[in-house]
């Protein structure tokens, strides 16, 4: 490498990166440094992409365009990489998996981790001043597989300890657990189905067992929905653990002046546990997603279901840069459902969703949830701005094992069909003329209690 292109908004804070240009002349004295940090987005968009070989881009955070717009930092380092003809050098490893190869990354849960310790000494009594500085192990060479691909590096020339992500596992070990579940899922309804034929009797045993197994399915659907979410759920608990670092750090500072000012420290301690209460919500909220339960069909307001579903993937859409939206009915709809059976199912037609819509331009990155009665019957629609479904394959995306994914099981769809049409339901789907697909769901009301 002989240069180094600096993005990014940090770069001039004196406190964290005030060194940067004495420690590269010193340990690099022939490295080229082309400096565009501070510059607006339009302007880092067009120098990137005619950037000399040899040479690398090396980010801190954006926070605007310096133009009005505010993004996430990942959704702005995104927009750099649209045009980079170089490798993009990343900072932490909540960017990692979009579009940077990796680097020396920070580790935000070990340092929400060390801060929380350092701040449990101080609050048991123990002096700040006594307490040696963490050098911590929170910073570790990790790289992005796909990456390194892209710009032909060798991992032989990764720094020694460097760990790579995102590397594409063989066929077997990508579809074993596809194979065996579908392998399983035959095997199972093979037994289910000899039995019915053979004995009549059991046809009530049999029914139970096979409700049981949808109930199973689902949870497993469930299961693997969160690990596709994990990355998103890592990436939101780093805010509020960063947060509390910084005040735990602040804190110390304070503490350690000749009379502290109690008055901050209390503010202080308030934001940590406000970012701590935040954390905890995000982990409740996913622990109740992933809850176990059993089979419970009790009464459910449709309009606050859907809403908490909306809620919930909130995060993972921001991650794809789509937009949630919910137009509910102003009316209460009631009706008797499994909740969490079928919360899955509208969760499923939403990811389906945003996995259709996530490649497109912004205007059409969005997705609306609707609520309504229709014929004494309740109704929820889910509809995106997408390229739809093709004529010939709308009636059979319903299927079991059918799916246009290249990673995709295909039972997401099946699944979400079983669980309404057990509550007495109906799905189908359709494209509208404006472009995209539309998912209804039909339920029958709850009875109206005397």
């Amino acid at each position: 490498m002989t240069g180094v292109v600096l993005v990014g908004d940090a770069w001039k804070n004196p406190l964290i990166y005030g060194h940067w240009k004495q420690e590269f002349a010193a340990t690099m004295p022939d490295l080229k440094i082309i400096d565009l940090s501070g510059m607006v987005l339009r302007e880092v968009r067009e120098r990137v992409g005619s950037l000399p070989p040899g040479s690398a881009i090396l980010t801190s955070a954006m926070y605007s365009d310096g133009e009005g717009t505010h993004y996430l930092p990942a959704a702005a380092l995104a927009r750099v990489a649209e045009r980079a003809n170089r490798p993009i050098i990343i900072t932490s490893d909540t960017f990692l998996g979009r579009t940077g190869v990796g680097g020396f990354l920070l580790l935000p849960e070990t340092i929400g981790q060390e801060a929380g310790q350092l701040a449990m000494r101080i609050l048991g009594g123990e002096s700040p001043s006594s307490i040696p500085p963490v050098a911590g192990d929170n910073v570790k060479p990790i790289f992005d597989w796909r990456q390194l691909k892209l710009w032909d590096v060798d991992e032989a020339h990764l720094p020694p300890g460097s760990e790579v992500r995102f590397r594409e596992p063989s066929f077997w070990e990508q579809y074993y657990w596809r194979v065996m579940i579908s392998v399983g899922a035959l095997l199972v309804q093979t037994t289910m189905i000899a039995i019915l034929l053979r004995e009549r009797r059991l046809r009530f045993l049999a029914e139970i067992e096979a409700r049981q197994r949808m109930s199973e399915l689902a949870h497993m659907n469930r299961l693997a929905t969160a690990g596709e979410m994990s990355a998103t759920i890592a990436h939101e608990l780093s805010q509020p653990l960063a947060a509390i670092l910084i005040n735990a750090e602040t804190a110390e500072q304070v503490l350690q002046t000749p009379a502290p000012d109690l008055g901050v420290i209390k503010d202080i301690l308030g934001d940590i546990r406000r970012d701590d209460m935040r954390a905890n919500e995000i982990v409740v909220q996913v622990r109740s997603f992933l809850k176990k339960a059993r089979t419970e069909r009790r009464e459910l307001e449709l309009n606050a279901t859907v809403g908490e579903v909306f809620r919930f993937l909130s995060v993972q859409a921001l991650t794809y840069d789509v937009a949630l939206a919910t137009d509910r009915s102003p009316s209460d709809i009631r009706v008797t459902a499994d909740k969490g059976q079928l919360q899955q199912a509208i969760l499923n037609l939403v990811m389906n969703a945003i996995e259709a819509v996530t490649d497109l331009p912004e205007d059409r990155r969005r997705i609306v949830g609707r609520t309504s009665l229709a014929n004494n019957q309740a109704m929820i629609s889910i509809a995106d701005a997408g390229d739809g479904i093709r004529t010939e394959k709308i009636t059979e995306i319903f299927k079991p094992f059918f799916t246009t994914k290249t990673q995709g099981m295909g039972i997401g769809l099946s699944i979400t069909r079983t669980i309404i049409e057990a509550h007495g339901g109906r799905i189908w789907a359709e494209n509208v003329p404006t472009g995209g697909a539309v998912f209804h769901i039909s339920l029958p009301l709850a009875v109206a209690r005397s």
